[in-house]
């Protein structure tokens, strides 16, 4: 097999890839170079899965190497966009939270009840360290009592109750 990795980002729409994503009958993406060479079992890998998650995806063969960069989803034809962001949903678990309805306390440990893109669920946060501000924008990073992380896209677009509950706790 080839250990180059297999770069698209000049590559517009409309122009022939080096290479090319399948998915075989037990539901594993293969990734087939022009030369006809293949790495089966590959997953896509976010670099920056939070602040940026369009930009900076690894192709990343069954023994860890990565075979393909792309500097940008948007830049890939189908199938191989798709097929990445169905992978890429069905490996990521991280519920957005929209809404706060209520905590058992404001001290540690509580239990949480929110509404997230989801749906409706309750969590335990163990304590205030649990809650962890990503950047200046106001995303929060909040880990529950089985590191489940919930993410907070802006905690400044909260409805007020919620903002007033986060308050209590930061």
């Amino acid at each position: 097999m080839n250990t180059a990795v297999h770069n698209v980002t000049s590559a517009p729409k409309g122009c022939a890839e080096s290479w090319r994503l399948e998915r075989n009958a037990f539901g594993q993406l293969h990734l087939v170079l022009d030369d006809g060479s293949r790495y089966e079992g590959v997953v896509p890998v976010r670099a920056f899965p939070i602040q940026s998650p369009e930009v900076g995806i690894a192709i990343v063969s069954q023994d860890g190497k990565e075979v393909a960069w792309v500097e940008q989803l948007a830049q890939l034809q189908e199938p191989e966009q798709g097929l990445i962001r169905e992978e890429l949903a069905g490996r990521e678990f991280m519920p957005v939270i929209e809404r706060i309805e209520s905590v058992t306390s404001f001290s540690t440990p509580c239990t949480w009840a929110v509404q997230t893109d989801r749906g409706a669920t309750s969590f335990v946060l163990r304590g205030d360290e649990d809650i962890r501000r990503l950047g200046a924008e106001g995303t929060l990073l909040i880990a529950d009592s089985h590191s489940i992380q919930y993410l907070v896209r802006d905690q400044y677009a909260l409805d007020a109750n919620s903002r007033r509950i986060l308050d209590r706790f930061m």
